[in-house]
């Protein structure tokens, strides 16, 4: 039996924020993965390199980490008043399965440019010069999410001199509004408390903030948990009892939030909840040897993205970290400092980020408005991806 051939698929390689991935649209895609199902996941499975025993994903497009295992696919807009509709895949590195519960917030920031370029925003949307407001819905989540990109005769401006911890070299600046970024369908805090006692067997009772902004969120205190809040990624990567322990915490707080019914159900569930642990401003040395001093920031937070601690910080989880930084007595604005703030900067592994977020108490229910932060993204890579003929 003769081997099958390779097919091209258009295809395009971007950074967005401190992830990467491939970006489609949704009509280049072969015509059974054009609608979601078994095809789609196995073709952005194969893209990406996925399931890999070796962790590696030598033999695809995916950087074996879970900012770089990223699938985008773009389409013209379904909702009225929206230029184009986003939908994020995470696929996992070692499984065979690409999890659509949640978005990609750093990637959210590379999708108006990609929308813009590949002709999919109408062109009297786009200015010759100034910045262009492309109104994406994250189909994921079906929330609105607002980017605003700098166009320079006509065309994205990808280069500038914005920094972004995280990202080694400067580029325009990006910025991105989450809007109305609470769960529609519960309540921000879907246990009805700011902070709960979450028992976890083998670790105990912890005290955790678990809100649904931006992505769904259990924040615990890091000293609670043995940690100080300044870790780096090789202080809780290389250790297989502490990734057992936060896999352990994220399983029995998705139970609690109401996201799965069983803790069995977490490990087919990788991308959401996400889980979080948040200290007092300290002294630390990032990832880069930049020195981050306690005054610098307002708060400390690390978290763990497809069971692994992030190298920066999830933009989604930003998302989360400025909504619950908003609203008094949650674990994060009691990290703080405290009282109302409508904004924050928050000490990662790579440096610190601002984010602002607006919430407001509203037949006491906290609910958030927006959150809005600044990112870069660019094009790495454009052209076609290849993979072998689907069966």
């Amino acid at each position: 039996m003769p081997n099958k051939p390779q097919i091209k698929i258009p295809a395009t390689y971007m950074r967005g924020g401190t992830s990467k991935g491939v970006f489609f649209r949704l009509d280049d895609l072969p015509e059974a993965a054009q609608t979601p199902g078994e095809a789609r996941d196995k073709l952005l499975l194969r893209v990406i390199g996925s399931p890999d025993p070796y962790q590696k994903q030598i033999d695809g497009m995916g950087g074996a980490t879970s900012s770089t295992s990223k699938t985008v696919i773009l389409s013209k807009p379904t909702m009225p008043d929206h230029d184009v509709d986003y939908l994020f895949g995470q696929v996992s590195i070692d499984k065979p399965f690409v999890d659509w519960s949640g978005n990609c917030g750093n990637l959210s920031a590379a999708v108006g440019a990609f929308a813009i370029s590949s002709g999919l925003v109408e062109a009297d949307r786009i200015p010759e010069n100034g910045t262009a407001t492309i109104r994406i819905w994250q189909a994921n989540i079906r929330k609105t999410i607002v980017a605003h990109i700098p166009i320079t005769n006509g065309e994205v401006q990808e280069t500038g001199d914005f920094e972004l911890d995280g990202v080694t070299f400067p580029a325009a600046e990006i910025q991105v509004e989450f809007m109305d970024p609470a769960d529609g369908e519960g309540s921000m805090f879907p246990t009805g408390n700011l902070v709960d006692d979450l028992e976890v067997p083998g670790v105990g009772t912890l005290k955790a903030t678990m809100i649904n902004a931006g992505i769904p969120t259990i924040f615990v205190n890091a000293e609670d948990i043995g940690y100080k809040g300044t870790e780096l990624q090789e202080a809780i990567n290389g250790d297989e009892k502490a990734l057992a322990m936060f896999e352990t915490i994220r399983a029995h707080g998705a139970v609690k939030m109401g996201l799965i019914n069983h803790i069995d159900e977490a490990a087919s569930r990788q991308h959401t909840p996400k889980v979080a642990f948040v200290a007092k401003p300290a002294d630390y040395v990032s990832s880069s040897g930049k020195n981050i001093r306690a005054g610098d920031v307002d708060v400390l937070v690390r978290a763990l993205s497809m069971g692994k601690l992030h190298h920066a910080m999830m933009g989604t989880a930003s998302v989360a970290i400025a909504t619950a930084a908003a609203v008094p007595g949650t674990l994060v604005n009691l990290a703080a400092g405290g009282g109302d703030r409508t904004s924050v900067t928050f000490g990662h592994p790579s440096g610190t980020l601002q984010v602002g977020a607006e919430a407001t108490l509203v037949n006491n229910q906290w609910t958030a408005t927006k959150a809005v932060m600044s990112r870069s993204a660019r094009v790495l890579m454009e052209g076609w991806v290849r993979v072998p003929e689907p069966d």
